[in-house]
């Protein structure tokens, strides 16, 4: 039975169907298309148990033909002869065994990767964007190995095993049937207790293949990005970065050791063999079986050793295996339509900005910043104007801890600037007049960079990168190289980078520039707003130079951007203000917010006053 159809963007022709309702099914219906191949293996690994029985056994009929008065050495030549015949036969057994395991777990191997490719082939863009690529690397790679080493040698030396851990329950009571105590015990303590240790064995095993998933893909993802980490100086980061997860995959794999040092089957062999040595040698002394029998019994035993030791490594081998497979079964049913939180998001607003007293100047320059304090409360819409020079991008750049104080203080929601660096990055969003992007990179790339160093969630980070794409139009291109991007494309990508992770603060240096060839509808209306509340708190300033304060001000920009440049602009004011008064304080507000080419570009406005 095949897994559920899904919507594929590509299908390859007469691929086999597999049932994937369950890891266990999935794998089951991988290997029994090789049905022939499984039934030498099985064949062999019974006969190799067989030919190993015949040692001691044969051993035992030769050793009472020695210990009697008249020794017949024929019958210890034929022993001997029928030991070299049986050991030649399961040399043959053995290679029939492992040959057919060894092709079943190429093969397995083979076809779990053709179907993982196909499955990934028919994924979507959107997919292939969300998901990192060194991690599915990692399962289409070292996972999809695990599953041949799960197989052989794991599952075959499991299945050989078995073979040796039941002839001694079969034939111990053709020497006396008292004789089956012992083998019947072991084999109800070592189920018991193979049934504890894998209960113990896959969680850290499943661990372990996900700490190194997860320290691949970082990995690979550093090592393709180099330019990037470097550019943003972010060497130190990914080293630490990088021993944090080698020690995770360190831990896993110690944690994993811990529980095979402590295999309870190990000294339950011991056991057995004590309690059956015991038991044979006081049948002995009762007469009910002679030293060929106890000969032949202790050499029955000794086989429970070859199940006991190659399960402290099958069963790690299938636990591994069975952890690889689950994550392959996972990537390959992953569904391709994006997740959606249709309730939204709502939380209060925060991030209130405070500059007490704050001075900055270049060395043997005059300062540009002189003793400047205002405080600006959460959700406030604030435009900084000035002239050319005055120091605008010099405070928003201070704010967004890109220069250092000369003197004071400057605080966002709490977080000094200065002191707590980190901290106020992951709660603002800058949009410089310039923003450098690394040209290597797709614009799906670089939102997650970027969301990675403000440490969003991998869920939420896509969630965001998704909608800023689509809100700045720049869905179709999320998967194009940004050195292929033109101004506007890349003015607008600012826009959904300084947007990214909901910052308390957003920072924008010369908003009226954003915008350029191959602006959508989204930027032109942030453009829009922006020249609204500059244009507002170009009016209040102009009122508050004449002594009075504007009521009740709300000012609507309406326009039709084209190329460059508007080719209209429209503003709308509204205050209790007389009109009168309102005119007088529109030239100096103008002149005001004369601060960008754009908007000196304007041939053509009009204004009315309400």
């Amino acid at each position: 039975m095949s897994s559920r159809a899904s919507a594929s963007e590509f299908v390859v022709a007469d691929a086999h169907s597999y049932d994937r309702r369950s890891t266990p099914r999935w794998i089951a219906s991988h290997i029994f298309r090789y049905k022939p191949l499984l039934v030498t293996l099985l064949i062999g690994a019974w006969g190799n148990a067989a030919c190993n029985f015949a040692v001691p056994a044969l051993i035992g009929v030769a050793f009472n033909a020695i210990v009697q008065p008249k020794p017949d050495l024929s019958i210890v030549a034929t022993c001997a002869f029928w030991i070299i015949i049986s050991q030649l036969v399961r040399g043959g057994l053995m290679f029939m065994r492992n040959f057919s395991s060894e092709i079943v777990g190429q093969r397995l191997e083979r076809d779990t990767r053709d179907e993982l490719y196909a499955s990934l082939l028919g994924k979507s863009m959107t997919f292939h964007g969300v998901h990192a690529v060194g991690e599915m690397m990692a399962r289409a790679t070292n996972d999809v190995h695990e599953l041949n080493l799960m197989f052989s040698p794991g599952i075959n030396t499991i299945i050989g095993s078995a073979m040796f851990l039941f002839f001694p329950l079969f034939v111990s009571p053709g020497i006396h049937p008292q004789l089956i105590l012992a083998p019947a015990l072991f084999i109800v303590g070592y189920f018991l207790a193979i049934r504890f240790y894998s209960s113990q064995l896959k969680p850290a095993t499943e661990a372990v293949r996900e700490r190194f998933g997860e320290l691949n893909s970082r990995l690979a993802e550093t090592i393709d990005g180099i330019e990037t980490v470097k550019g943003a100086s972010q060497e130190k980061q990914e080293l630490v970065e990088f021993n944090r997860r080698a020690s995770a995959y360190r831990d896993a794999a110690v944690r994993q050791g811990d529980i095979e040092a402590r295999f309870v089957p190990l000294l339950l062999l011991g056991i057995a063999e004590g309690i059956g040595f015991l038991h044979a040698i006081i049948l002995y002394r009762a007469g009910l079986i002679n030293i060929g029998g106890i000969i032949t019994y202790m050499g029955t035993l000794q086989m429970f050793g070859f199940p006991t030791w190659v399960s402290l490594f099958g069963y790690s081998q299938l636990s591994l295996g069975m952890a690889a497979a689950q994550r392959i079964r996972e990537l390959i049913e992953t569904e391709t339509e994006l997740d959606q939180n249709p309730n939204g998001h709502t939380a209060p607003i925060k991030g209130a900005i405070r500059f007490e007293n704050v001075s900055f100047g270049y060395r043997d320059a005059a300062p540009m910043l002189r003793d400047l304090s205002f405080e600006v409360q959460p959700g406030q819409t604030v435009a900084i104007v000035g002239q050319t020079g005055a120091g605008k991008s010099t405070l928003m750049r201070i704010l967004a801890t890109l220069l250092p104080l000369t003197s004071g203080t400057v605080t966002l929601g709490g977080c000094d600037v200065m002191r707590q660096p980190a901290e106020v990055r992951q709660r603002l969003g800058y949009l410089p007049q310039e923003f450098g992007f690394f040209r290597g990179l797709n614009a799906y790339e670089m939102l997650g960079y970027i969301g990675t160093m403000k440490n969003i969630p991998r869920a939420e980070r896509k969630r965001q990168i998704e909608a800023l794409l689509e809100d700045v139009n720049l869905t179709r291109d999320a998967h194009r190289r940004i050195g292929g991007f033109s101004g506007g494309m890349k003015q607008r990508l600012g826009i959904a980078q300084a947007l990214l992770g909901n910052p308390d603060l957003l920072i924008v240096d010369e908003p009226t520039e954003v915008g350029g060839t191959g602006t959508g509808p989204m930027p032109t209306d942030l453009l829009l707003a922006s020249l609204s509340s500059c244009y507002a708190l170009a009016l209040a300033w102009a009122a508050r130079k004449q002594g009075f304060e504007l009521p009740d001000l709300e000012v609507t920009a309406t326009g039709t951007y084209q190329g460059t440049k508007f080719s209209a602009l429209h503003l709308s004011v509204e205050s209790s203000l007389d009109p009168e008064d309102l005119c007088a304080l529109f030239e100096p507000a103008k002149r005001a917010c004369y601060v960008s080419n754009t908007f000196a570009q304007v041939p053509a406005m009009t204004v009315a006053l309400a």
